[in-house]
């Protein structure tokens, strides 16, 4: 990418990483390759298993593609990882890592508050595959200690956490893992690669659903996972060749547009959810905010030693539940920039309302003192806003509408 030893900077790799000239048609944009097979001029095994690390060439779309390859190339550098692996979506990395690195009689360790479809996983599927499953609060490191097992494998943390914005001590946490001879896998989607340095901090996987702030454009799905050359080598034997779940190149490419612009994007994510979180904050109307660039985050001086960039994800309440559902009627009635949709990470504004009871029920089943953290943090439900890339006063000027009376 450059003819010097000095790196990149975060800009230029977004976007040259993995990019270069059409070979053919010295193209300065890169290529879509649609094609799910390729000619070969050699005699080839039919299993992927025969091919030496793409020395072969291409062969078929899901063993590997050209345009998914630039992405994975990409998002890599991004991350400062050796190696990545893009998937079907967020959920397809998530599942990617748990069932190449678990087997039946295994253990791990899972934050006790993750994405929904992340903790609906390890609390349903991976104990009926005969893997034993922990879900501790991973912002309590005596908690991650004691958890731990002869036959713990892996450690699943997730920073911040979607929906309630806590944050984990990777740095601690790894050095846990590494005690333990086990991996350590941290889903940092509300991060971005830009928000913090996971690898450096010691996550042997890192993992994202691209749908969101790498993507940036809710336009496209895909999931990525960053780590180790061998580990990642693994994961694209077992998951994307035998489980199935491999990336679009249509989406490959879109995700890979948007790539380009995430450092600027990122910036400007931050500086205008910095902005809403403090007008939030200040309204009699909201009973808490939480966000990392605040200094009432629970955990903010992690949050200023952890992370470069503070993302636009703003959690916040506005009492109890009642309050909380009249406010999400009034802002289906009344939005006119922000949409209230699900996702995260894109472009345009996007806030949903997240009752606790609900949550509880259905992905979390948290109890006792993990209940009672999360209350801490949510009350009875809390509204998850992602700030996009609209100006700060606008979205101030919704919000005021869409809250109701002083």
């Amino acid at each position: 990418m450059t003819h010097t030893n000095r790196p990149a900077g975060p800009m230029t790799t977004a976007i040259h990483a993995g990019e270069a000239p059409d070979p053919t048609t010295q193209a300065s944009a890169p290529p879509l390759h649609m094609s799910s097979t390729f000619v070969t001029d050699q005699v080839a095994g039919f299993s992927a298993h025969d091919l030496e690390d793409g020395a072969d060439g291409y062969l078929y779309t899901r063993w590997d593609n050209p345009t998914v390859a630039m992405l994975e190339k990409k998002i890599a550098a991004m991350q400062g990882a050796e190696a990545c692996l893009c998937t079907a979506s967020g959920m397809a990395a998530a599942s990617a890592i748990f069932f190449t690195f678990l087997s039946a009689g295994d253990h791990v360790v899972v934050s006790d508050v993750s994405y929904a479809g992340v903790a609906e996983l390890a609390r349903d599927t991976l104990p009926r595959m005969g893997i034993e499953v922990s879900v501790v609060n991973m912002s309590d490191l005596e908690a991650v200690a004691a958890a731990i097992r002869p036959n713990t494998r892996l450690i699943h943390t997730e920073t911040p956490v979607n929906p309630i914005g806590r944050l984990t001590d990777l740095a601690a946490v790894s050095k846990l893992a590494r005690e333990a001879g086990a991996l350590l896998s941290c889903d940092a989607t509300f991060a971005s690669p830009l928000g913090m340095d996971a690898v450096g901090l010691g996550a042997d996987l890192t993992m994202h659903s691209i749908t969101k702030y790498i993507g940036g454009h809710g336009d496209a799905l895909g999931g990525a996972v960053a780590g180790r050359a061998d580990l990642i080598a693994r994961m694209r034997a077992e998951a994307a060749i035998h489980h199935g779940g491999i990336l679009s190149p249509f989406n490959a490419w879109l995700i890979a547009r948007g790539a380009s612009t995430l450092p600027l994007r990122m910036k400007a994510h931050e500086a205008g959810a910095q902005e809403v979180a403090e007008w939030l904050e200040a309204d009699p109307r909201v009973t808490r905010v939480i966000y990392p660039g605040l200094a009432s985050h629970p955990q903010a001086e992690l949050a200023a030693r952890q992370m470069k960039n503070r993302s636009g994800m703003i959690s916040f309440q506005v009492g109890d539940a009642a309050a909380g559902e009249r406010v999400a009627q009034q802002m289906i009635d009344r939005l006119e920039v922000i949409h209230y949709a699900v996702s995260l990470g894109h472009h345009r504004s996007l806030v949903f309302w997240m009752g606790t009871e609900a949550l509880m029920e259905t992905s979390f089943r948290l109890e006792g003192a993990q209940l009672e953290d999360y209350r801490a943090y949510a009350g009875d439900g809390i509204f998850r806003l992602s700030v996009g890339l609209e100006d700060a006063e606008d979205l101030i000027a919704d919000l005021d509408r869409t809250l109701g009376d002083r």
